[in-house]
């Protein structure tokens, strides 16, 4: 008995230290994001608006998430883990054995994005891998030769691999981490880079609340290079019949659209048969505007989920969102496998709306 009572001593107090380390370490995330926000001035971002490039690193491209508001850096329960990594690698933790995700947008301008991937949770581990493609269709081609539009097209896709992991510290605590590599094409110029996101979530007990804190999109600077950039010309001290020289321009370097994103989600059961979710979160993002966004979430039987989103930010001139979306889902169990459809809908100032189609798979 007195072994039993000693074995059950040291555990309460190694599980106490792994979760103070953990709160330790939300602690310093936090002052980061507090910090990263009030170094984060209007002015400074308006002068950097524009200089950043990847921008296909803030399109929500998953249905759920953006129907509740684009963003769910908190974390909710029962959200597909391939999901909750595009938010915060840290929520990953909410899924259990394997998943499956697939999802796919018709964004704006015949843009379609496909976006799939797989995880696998062991024990208090989850691993996972996705891929986010877009393909902007056949593009008409204008040359120096050929001015005028024709028969000639040039095609450009964007393709972010990544790789994720997060641990769940104790039953309130998580951490997790995705590097991400990017290749963006256009005819025949490319350009590859790196990226990482890191976050933290913390569970209030059985209150229902959930916080969350993500940086994400940070990495060197990215930049073209290809046979398009390469020209061929007549120096200016040559014949004008000479042998033209091929002249390589250099590119400009770009930097990765990076951001800070603090979110809190609130679950709150109505009766036995229906549950109401709260979504807020601020993204504090180094090249645009600051944006408050939320939503929410109303569920039935575990079954039904009807949803509805919001973006706030001072100036909407820099945006061809509405800034409201809308969404719907199911929720079904198929003898032990957990799967969800999603759809989401975000309107558009000059373009079509943006649909979006998910489907998501827990074995």
């Amino acid at each position: 008995m007195q072994l039993h009572d000693l074995n059950l001593k040291i555990l309460n107090r190694e599980s106490g230290e792994i979760e103070m380390k953990a709160k330790f370490l939300i602690y310093c995330l936090l002052a980061v994001a507090v910090v990263g926000v009030g170094f984060s001035s209007s002015q400074a971002q308006n002068e950097r608006r524009g200089t950043a490039g990847a921008s296909e690193l803030l399109v929500p491209v998953t249905a759920r998430t953006a129907g509740i508001g684009s963003r769910l850096t908190g974390g909710l329960d029962g959200l597909n883990p391939l999901e909750a990594v595009l938010s915060n690698p840290a929520a990953m933790t909410s899924g259990h054995g394997t998943a499956a995700y697939f999802s796919r947008s018709e964004y704006v301008a015949d843009i379609g994005i496909n976006y799939f991937g797989i995880g696998q949770t062991f024990g208090n581990n989850t691993l996972a891998l996705t891929v986010n493609a877009w393909d902007y269709g056949d593009i008409q081609k204008t040359t120096e030769a050929n001015p005028e539009l024709g028969e000639l097209t040039f095609g450009a896709n964007n393709v972010v691999f990544g790789i994720s992991y997060a641990r769940l510290f104790t039953d309130r605590i998580s951490a997790g981490f995705t590097i991400k590599g990017i290749n963006e094409t256009i005819d025949d110029v490319s350009a590859t880079g790196v990226a990482f996101d890191a976050g933290m979530t913390y569970v209030a007990g059985e209150s229902g609340l959930r916080f969350g804190v993500a940086l994400q999109h940070f990495g060197p600077q990215m930049s073209y290079s290809g046979n398009g950039l390469v020209h061929f010309a007549a120096l200016p001290s040559q014949q004008t019949d000479a042998k033209q020289n091929a002249v390589t321009i250099d590119a400009e370097a770009f930097e990765l659209p990076s951001q800070l994103n603090v979110g809190v989600a609130y679950a709150r059961p109505l009766g036995d048969a229906a549950v109401v979710t709260l979504n807020g979160n601020f993204a504090s993002n180094s090249f645009s505007q600051d944006v408050f966004s939320g939503g929410l979430e109303f569920g039935v039987m575990d079954l039904l989920f009807i949803r509805g989103g919001l973006q706030l930010q001072s100036e909407t001139d820099f945006t061809f969102y509405q800034g409201y979306n809308f969404g719907a889902g199911l929720n079904l169990d198929l003898s032990g496998s957990h799967l969800t459809v999603d759809y989401a809908y975000l309107p558009t100032d000059y373009f079509k709306a943006v649909n979006m189609f998910s489907i998501g798979l827990e074995l």
